[in-house]
């Protein structure tokens, strides 16, 4: 346990610009949110879940940060900021993901079976995504602010939008993926694209609009 406190504020030092050091990162509610799940998940696998779900309970009220004691998180995550993150009884989450502010790994089925998403290794989720349903996100992929994800994202891929969709995918490597998330704090806003194209989309209207006038006022007639 003392290990994975270390870890965890060695990942926060080392990936928040923000942090000024030991004691400072000792007062980010995404840390102790760690801590005490890791306690509560430790209750639930022994059985003792009314303990695990206070232990859960008062976690959230200290933090804003909601993570059912059964989910299974691995190594070194970062919640940063941490406010709205909802985090559900299924949801598995691998090593050396970063999730943002508003985040929610929920579910969309009413049976108790696997109804929460996975994410590998290296996974970046942005501020307000919500990932819905079993789906799978695949290593070192990158979802950006507010997508709602429904279905699977292969690795190293960005998705962005509502619903999201793949705008990008990197080389399939171990390397690559541990790259790109040490670079994410230097990397291009995931949106940028998807503003591009609508910039592009809107262009193309004007210029339509500009046409459908100038033809209406050739024949005399009016746009109302």
């Amino acid at each position: 346990m003392f290990q994975f406190f270390r870890e965890d504020i060695q990942t926060i030092i080392s990936k928040d610009p923000a942090a000024r050091g030991f004691l400072d990162v000792m007062t980010y509610p995404g840390l102790w949110a760690m801590v005490w799940h890791r306690v509560a998940h430790a209750f639930w696998k022994l059985g003792a879940r009314l303990f695990a779900r206070m232990i859960a309970s008062a976690s959230r009220t200290a933090t804003g940060i909601e993570i059912h004691p059964a989910a299974t998180i691995g190594r070194r995550c970062f919640i940063d900021h941490g406010m709205g993150v909802v985090i559900g009884e299924t949801a598995i989450i691998g090593d050396d993901c970063v999730l943002y502010h508003n985040v929610t790994l929920g579910g969309t089925s009413l049976e108790k079976t696997k109804r929460h998403p996975t994410l590998g290794n290296h996974v970046l989720v942005g501020m307000g995504a919500k990932i819905l349903g079993a789906v799978v996100i695949g290593d070192g992929a990158r979802i950006g602010a507010n997508a709602v994800v429904t279905k699977d994202i292969p690795a190293c891929a960005t998705a962005v939008g509502i619903p999201a969709r793949v705008v990008r995918i990197g080389a399939a490597t171990q390397q690559t993926q541990v790259d790109v998330m040490d670079a994410r704090t230097n990397a291009v806003d995931p949106n940028d694209e998807t503003i591009m194209e609508l910039k592009a989309e809107i262009a193309e209207l004007k210029l339509l609009v500009k046409h459908m006038h100038h033809d209406h006022h050739r024949t005399g007639m009016s746009i109302k």
